[in-house]
């Protein structure tokens, strides 16, 4: 796989999704070329970092992810983005454009409403969670530890209310991101629509669309060597 990969050596950020942490991503650091420098962190609240003082939001956590690039003294990098990482990125490449030479997200939903975000709040009671999927809860007690994956379930619920009231990235917020993006959708994804990511595609300046087959929304089924050919594509192009 590596000797066929072409990225630019600019550096690669990966950023995790709601309820996740970096150490997601191990998977996908053997398919990438040797030669980019590739990093990830933990956003506040997320694989045991401290919950935030401020704010559990989209827009808090986009200024977080600026106020690491400078921190790490990374002037420009390209990201890949999962789920709600994607939407973050975005949201940062809106505020600041120069920081980033180019995006790809996988899984990020865009259509926000009262009704979806109802949708996905019910998913995260703990109680319910521990009762029906044990395993799952059992993996977000481990990565969250030591902070209380239960209140990392309670606070993102908020998100999602917040975001279904009040979407962050609206159509003309989308309109006015001007680095290039690929808006990623697996074709079995159940939160994130093959329509609402093709709609979002349309939306950016330069938006491009991808879909992954026979691919759902969690990363624990996702097929790495599939995203690592669609990464390499974007990434040697864009």
């Amino acid at each position: 796989m590596e000797e066929h990969l072409s990225f630019r050596m600019e550096p690669l950020l990966l950023l995790h999704g709601a309820l996740g942490a970096k150490d997601q991503f191990a998977p996908l650091l053997s398919l990438l070329p040797a030669a980019v420098p590739v990093y990830s962190f933990n956003l506040p609240g997320h694989g045991g970092e401290p919950f935030p003082d401020g704010p559990f939001r989209i827009e808090a956590f986009a200024q977080h992810l600026l106020s690491w690039l400078d921190a790490q003294n990374l002037a420009r990098v390209q990201v890949f983005g999962y789920s709600m990482g994607g939407y973050v990125a975005l949201k940062a490449a809106r505020l600041h454009p120069d920081r980033f030479s180019s995006i790809f997200t996988l899984a990020t939903k865009f259509n926000w409403t009262p009704e979806a975000a109802q949708k996905e709040v019910t998913k995260l009671n703990p109680k319910v969670l521990q009762e029906k999927v044990p395993a799952f809860a059992e993996a977000l007690k481990t990565r969250h530890a030591p902070q209380d994956w239960q209140e990392v379930l309670h606070r993102t619920a908020s998100m999602m209310e917040q975001l279904g009231q009040k979407p962050v990235l609206t159509a003309a917020e989308l309109a006015q991101i001007s680095v290039p993006v690929c808006i990623a959708v697996g074709d079995r994804d159940q939160m994130a629509s093959v329509e609402e990511s093709l709609a979002a595609s349309r939306q950016l300046a330069y938006g491009q669309f991808h879909v992954l087959p026979n691919t759902k929304h969690s990363l624990e089924q996702l097929d790495w060597p599939l995203l690592a050919s669609a990464l390499q594509h974007f990434f040697s192009y864009a």
